[in-house]
């Protein structure tokens, strides 16, 4: 989680992005707005007599070339079979550039709003999506890019911030207990599960993630992409009280399998991985806390309400997890 550098970015100037993108043939106009990420630095950026573009520059030390090209390979692989995600421009015959010790890819623009994931048709819709493009990454397995698991997601992001001092000394101890109670209560979620099969995944679906249309959803950030099982796609589309989820399972499900096979055994995993999530998060603010962007999105990290309250979720996860899958057939 950590990078070779605290503060990357420190000397990516606007006029530095518009000299990366004219670098590479593209020439800009001048306009330049910065867009919300915080792992990576994104901008639409004006070109002359044409439309704007997207520029995405990556943080240095977390993806290799290798992994980032993999990432690209993928997003071409699903819109050549004619499915919405947006891959990046392949200019000057390759998709990822540098300039001045800056990587970069450009990528179309795409607009959208947030999906109604309350709407049973929009969660059958995303759900046949989901199914087509895992149909596609079962086909082959990354070369490059990570496996979501529990020492990546769970082990080592509870080292980090029990070596880092993050934790105050008032609820270490409560901190310590319940996270460990709570990745024993993610290794049995696997174990019931059993041997799932692991397959290219978009990895980071939230809703943030999905821009809707007129003509419907298109996927975008595949940043996150690696390989894991089917089900950590479908769950974070899910949301509320437990027959809410329950319900909205079924919708997702109903497309998902007119495209894909899934097992159902893999429902096991759905409170696992949200607690997986749940540690990396936190893991992932504090090794990002010396970049001057996370203290000021993020200013309710660290204080003492914050680690109150993932104590608790914690332990709301605990019981989630001994309550059983949400649904099965």
């Amino acid at each position: 989680m950590k990078t070779s550098s605290p503060t990357p970015y420190a000397d990516l100037s606007p006029d530095r992005v518009l000299d990366a993108v004219d670098s590479i043939g593209l020439p800009t106009d001048g306009h330049l707005l910065a867009l919300n990420s915080y792992e990576n630095r994104v901008y639409q950026v004006g070109i002359d007599e044409a439309e704007p573009v997207i520029a995405k520059f990556y943080r240095p030390g977390r993806w290799d070339d290798a992994a980032i090209l993999e990432e690209h390979a993928f997003s071409q692989e699903l819109a050549d079979a004619e499915i919405p995600a947006v891959p990046p421009y392949a200019t000057l015959g390759r998709t990822l550039h540098e300039h001045r010790g800056h990587r970069f890819s450009l990528s179309p623009r795409h607009g959208g709003r947030t999906p109604e994931l309350e709407d049973a048709a929009v969660l059958e819709w995303l759900g046949r999506l989901l199914g087509r493009i895992h149909a596609i990454g079962a086909v082959t397995p990354f070369q490059h890019r990570p496996t979501l698991d529990i020492e990546a997601f769970g082990t080592r992001p509870r080292d980090l911030l029990l070596a880092g001092g993050w934790v105050p000394k008032d609820l270490l101890p409560a901190y310590s207990s319940v996270v460990d109670q709570a990745l024993e209560g993610v290794h049995a979620c696997f174990e019931r599960a059993g041997d799932y099969t692991a397959i290219r995944l978009h990895g980071d679906c939230h809703r943030g993630n999905l821009l809707w249309t007129d003509r419907g959803p298109h996927f975008v950030d595949f940043d996150d992409a690696r390989m894991g099982p089917a089900v950590q796609d479908l769950w974070m589309l899910l949301s509320g009280e437990r027959p809410d989820q329950t319900r909205q399972l079924a919708d997702v499900l109903a497309g998902y399998e007119d495209f894909c096979d899934f097992d159902h055994r893999e429902l096991h995993l759905i409170e696992a991985l949200r607690t997986l999530r749940q540690i990396h998060y936190a893991a992932w603010l504090a090794g990002r806390w010396e970049d001057p962007a996370f203290p000021a999105a993020f200013p309710w990290f660290n204080t003492q309400h914050y680690w109150q309250d993932h104590i608790l979720a914690l332990r709301e996860q605990i019981a989630a997890m001994e309550e059983g899958p949400l649904w099965s057939a």
